[in-house]
């Protein structure tokens, strides 16, 4: 009887607090997608296309992490980030956050988690594109994948707490690794793409007043040529496009062709001596051999005059040898 008593109060007390709820899981308030005409920032034209927009809202300030379209073997994504940052603090007039400097520990810490695996060199060159000075760095992973890193923070400078203008900021950072793509190619994004947003009140303002034109425009005795450029430099092409492979030619190598050289036949020794004159009429070396045994024999040096080889005339078969029988 006293456990059915505790289950009837456990029972009314769920139905006052609400224990009957389901569970239901809300989304939370303040981060969402937005389509691409709602980007607060946009690549230069030719660059690389957006591929998705997150946006996230905390009281003034505004924040979208834009994706851009990748082709490397790199891990993460390549984002153009940008970050408007309004009035906070106490004072409205000299709120502490949009005048934060650039801490160069976060910047290596955003590197290394934008960009993993890839040693980044930061330039020490002043750069600068429509919006003011930018820093960044880059380099090359193993595989020949360029890679770069950009921030910028955009403000017009402080001022008097009694004037209230120009205490917006606008932050910006670029990541961007292609396999194809230069350097140079890289830097155009950062040099030509566009910040689209903007702050509803004029005090907020971290461009600054408009620029004025140029003061020589329209002034007598000073003149300008149509070849004049504003920059000494050769001018940073905006957006990129892939660089074409290259291919090496193949080299096939062939066997050096020997030419046959002509035999040489070695040269006969210069004869020795006078040359014997043969004697007349045909022999039994000039009807086998011809004229070449004769060749031969003409050039075989004289014999030796000895006794086995001197040839003695026969006398005249007339008077006494003919008698005698000497002559056959």
């Amino acid at each position: 009887m006293h456990s059915k008593r505790t289950i009837a109060l456990i029972s009314l007390a769920c139905l006052a607090t609400g224990c009957t709820t389901t569970g239901q899981v809300h989304q939370s308030i303040g981060v969402e997608t937005v389509s691409s005409d709602k980007a607060l920032a946009f690549p230069p034209p030719g660059g690389p296309a957006i591929v998705n927009i997150v946006e996230r809202r905390h009281a003034k300030d505004v924040e979208q992490t834009i994706s851009l379209f990748t082709s490397s073997s790199v891990p993460g994504q390549n984002f153009l980030k940008v970050q408007f940052l309004g009035i906070t603090g106490s004072n409205p007039g000299l709120g502490s956050r949009p005048f934060d400097t650039i801490n160069e520990r976060v910047i290596a810490r955003e590197m290394a988690s934008a960009i993993p695996g890839v040693r980044l060199a930061r330039s020490a060159i002043l750069v600068q594109n429509s919006y003011g000075p930018f820093g960044y760095a880059s380099g090359q992973s193993r595989t020949g994948d360029t890679c770069l890193y950009a921030w910028q923070q955009v403000k017009a400078g402080f001022a008097p707490s009694q004037e209230q203008r120009n205490f917006g900021m606008v932050q910006v950072r670029i990541r961007l690794c292609d396999a194809r793509a230069t350097e140079r190619q890289l830097l155009g994004t950062v040099y030509g793409y566009t910040i689209a947003g903007h702050f509803a009140g004029a005090a907020l303002n971290p461009f600054g007043g408009p620029r004025s034109a140029n003061a020589v425009l329209g002034k007598p005795g000073e003149m300008i040529y149509p070849d004049m450029t504003p920059y000494r430099t050769a001018p940073i092409d905006i957006g990129y496009q892939n660089r074409p492979v290259v291919t090496r030619p193949v080299v096939v190598r062939r066997p050096a062709v020997v030419q046959p050289q002509p035999q040489v036949q070695p040269a006969l020794p210069p004869m020795i001596g006078p040359r014997v004159p043969l004697p007349d009429g045909p022999n039994e070396s000039s009807q086998t051999n011809g004229a070449g045994g004769a060749a031969s024999m003409a050039a075989q040096p004289p014999l030796a005059k000895t006794a086995s080889n001197i040839i003695v005339p026969l006398p005249d078969c007339n008077g006494e040898a003919a008698i005698f029988g000497a002559c056959r």
